[in-house]
């Protein structure tokens, strides 16, 4: 292995590895996304009266207006989009059925236009999403109708998705009073239950109503984060074990059967069939699942039993292959990251205009640790625990937990305050480095402490700060670039001495301003090549770069201008990232490591202590933090990609810059194209 790797540590060696894998990848990815070409898959849009819908078409070969085939129209939860729907999308377009896997308004590549308030934009995505897209779909020769002409559709949907699916459905039926016409023959939810739509006044007996005698079901996971037991919803204590066949909404949907078992279809007195399948799964475990997958086949098999067309075969619901997709997106993903060191070094090479002054001393090191194993431990672990252990706090925002850090921040006022005296009155500290470095801590505590104070305030939901859970991500990472700051004052003051040499240079820094110019210009210039290979691969394999929750997926221009609001903040969080990854790692033999243990560590610690315990349990360690969790699994990847890069770019260009720039420019448009961005911009 290793020396695989020193073969491939030759630039235009690493930049053809990273080509191969993605051009391999993808290709791979495409064969199994189309069912070894037996599926058409294109992406589609069209105007609705709110906005414009877009998803990806799957089309068996052979499916037209002389052999219409039933469709299944799939969508998925919230800050998802489309591609979460690979896995029914390619096992049902591979057993004959028609699918669209559908973008919500405001999610991926669909757009609202209805200039909706921003409290009560999160109800402008679902309750007509899925009906609104059936509405397009019906009017397609190739779905097939019955001899009543009635649509052979079914709707399905995760987590949001399901709302919407149980909305569509309602809808429906309302429709049918109207005209006599069913046009959606089934519907299954994933990962969601009625919580939602009673705020729209569709509770489980109002669904249940409208459900009428089409095949309806139910994938509720027994670790599910948020839904299928109403009282630890209610109380907003929802991460721990549930059995909804067991409890009163389970029940009741499915006729309140006695004794009623998972996987069990159980008719209705008006001819309705029901089902309800419990794998032991948590939310996001639902999209990569053989278990759930298999179901969702067995379920439209039932539901279109004696309604497929006879060029749709019978696949059993083991043969699955849409994980080799998953794997070859992966792939074709991990190339993707590996372009940009190599190409970086390439373009030094060849561009001398853009080759700045390496002012960072090779192998020296210039960490506070000196290299003694226990300073270095501690300040890891610091560094690790303050981001993890207060994720949860700063995320949700939560007052009384925010009052710790606030009495925080006025102790390091305090401490901030004597250490500027002792600068000017104490011989031993009477340096300009002190000086600043004291009067910069007084200037973050006192910001730290107007943070934890005033959270309301900061990144307000607006038509700036239009992406919900990028304005969580960015007060998390806003408050953990003060803590590093004021860390590394605390840090500096407990070694300080007069004769102790500080600059700029120490903490990975430049007076040159050419060289920040220069590493902007060379990050600019790895972005765009990124952007560009990934719209190429869309365009030539309708694929990205993928592994479960985990995506780098185009984008339009919405998210473009979205994503340049919030570079600015993550600017800052990647800056004093890389100033405190450089001031304790530089040098280092192991420093890529224990960078990765220093951004990653503790927020790793915290999902296998909360879904540990959620597993061995039934209750996760924090159960309150549902949404937030499953966030972080994808923050994670993130962090640790930045990391790499952060070492990497700047071992290759000896400073901190085009790794600070690359990082908030990439970054930063990943995050946005993949949430929900409320289209509302200034």
């Amino acid at each position: 292995m290793k020396k695989i790797l020193t073969f491939f540590q030759k630039p235009s060696r690493g930049l053809a590895l990273a080509v191969i894998l993605i051009v391999l990848g993808s290709l791979l990815a495409n064969a199994f996304n189309t069912s070894i070409y037996q599926v058409d898959v294109t992406r589609i849009s069209f105007d609705t009266e709110k906005g414009t819908l877009s998803g990806l078409l799957y089309m068996p070969k052979g499916s037209s207006s002389e052999d219409p085939r039933p469709t299944i129209v799939t969508t998925h939860g919230y800050l998802n989009s489309a591609e979460m729907q690979d896995a029914p999308a390619i096992e049902l377009s591979k057993r004959g059925f028609v699918v669209l896997a559908l973008d919500m308004y405001d999610h991926g590549h669909s757009m609202s236009k209805l200039d909706t308030e921003n409290a009560s934009a999160f109800f402008s995505f679902w309750p007509t999403a899925l009906n609104d897209a059936v509405q397009y779909m019906y009017e397609q020769p190739y779905v097939k109708k019955d001899a009543a002409g009635n649509g052979l559709i079914a709707v399905s949907g995760h987590s949001m998705g399901g709302y919407s699916t149980t909305m569509a459905m309602v809808m429906d039926e309302q429709a049918f009073a109207q005209t006599g016409i069913r046009k959606i023959h089934a519907g299954l939810t994933v990962g969601a239950d009625f919580l939602w739509t009673s705020y729209l006044e569709v509770t489980g007996e109002v669904a249940g109503a409208a459900m009428g005698p089409r095949v309806s079901g139910k994938i509720a996971g027994h670790f599910d984060e948020f839904f299928f037991d109403m009282a630890a919803a209610a109380e907003g204590r929802s991460v721990t074990y549930k059995d909804y066949i067991l409890q009163p909404e389970g029940m009741a949907f499915l006729g309140n059967p006695e004794n009623p078992e998972p996987g069990i279809f159980y008719t209705l007195e008006n001819g309705g069939q029901r089902v309800i399948y419990t794998p032991n799964e948590t939310h996001p475990w639902n999209h990569f699942s053989k278990e759930t997958t298999a179901n969702q086949i067995d379920f439209y098999q039932k539901a279109f039993e004696g309604d497929l067309s006879t060029a749709q075969v019978y696949l059993n619901a083991e043969n699955q292959t849409w994980f080799l997709k998953e794997l070859f997106e992966g792939i074709a993903m991990i190339g993707f990251f590996l372009l940009f060191v190599p190409l970086a070094t390439l373009i030094l090479q060849n561009v001398k205009g853009l080759q700045g002054t390496t002012y960072l001393a090779e192998g020296k090191q210039t960490s506070l640790t000196s290299g003694n194993p226990l300073i270095l431990g501690i300040i890891v672990l610091i560094s690790a625990a303050f981001p993890a252990y207060f994720y949860p706090t700063l995320m949700g925002k939560i007052p009384e937990k925010l009052l710790w850090l606030q009495r925080g921040a006025e102790v390091l006022i305090a401490l901030s305050v004597v250490a500027l005296a002792l600068s000017f009155f104490v011989v031993a500290y009477k340096t300009k480095a002190n000086k600043v470095i004291a009067v910069i801590a007084i200037l973050f505590s006192v910001f730290g402490r107007f943070m934890a104070t005033n959270a309301a305030d900061f990144f307000k939901q607006s038509a700036y700060f239009n992406a919900p859970t990028v304005n969580q991500f960015a007060y998390w990472a806003v408050a953990s670039a003060v803590f590093a700051v004021l860390f590394m004052a605390v840090l500096h003051f407990i070694t300080a001495s007069k004769s102790q040499t500080v600059g700029l240079q120490t903490y990975g820094l430049t007076k040159q301003p050419m060289d920040i110019l220069k590493g902007f210009c060379l990050a600019v210039l790895l972005v765009l090549s990124g952007v560009a290979v990934l719209f190429i691969i869309d365009v030539v394999f309708t694929t990205d770069f993928r592994f479960w929750t985990f995506a780098v997926k185009t984008f339009n221009m919405k998210h473009v201008i979205s994503a340049l609001g919030y570079m600015p903040i993550f600017l800052i969080f990647y800056l004093v990232n890389a100033i405190a990854v450089h001031k304790t790692t530089h040098g280092l033999k192991y420093g890529k490591r224990i960078a990765i243990l220093m951004n990653i560590g503790g927020l790793v610690t915290f999902l296998v202590l909360q879904y540990g315990m959620l597993f061995i349990t039934g209750t996760g360690i924090d159960p309150s933090q549902s949404l937030t969790s499953i966030i972080l699994i994808g923050i994670v990847p993130v962090l640790l990609i930045a990391t790499l890069f952060t070492k990497k770019l700047t071992e290759k260009t000896g400073n901190i810059y085009t790794a600070v720039f690359l990082n908030t420019m990439l970054m930063t448009l990943i995050t946005v194209a993949n949430t929900v961005v409320y289209n509302k911009l200034v």
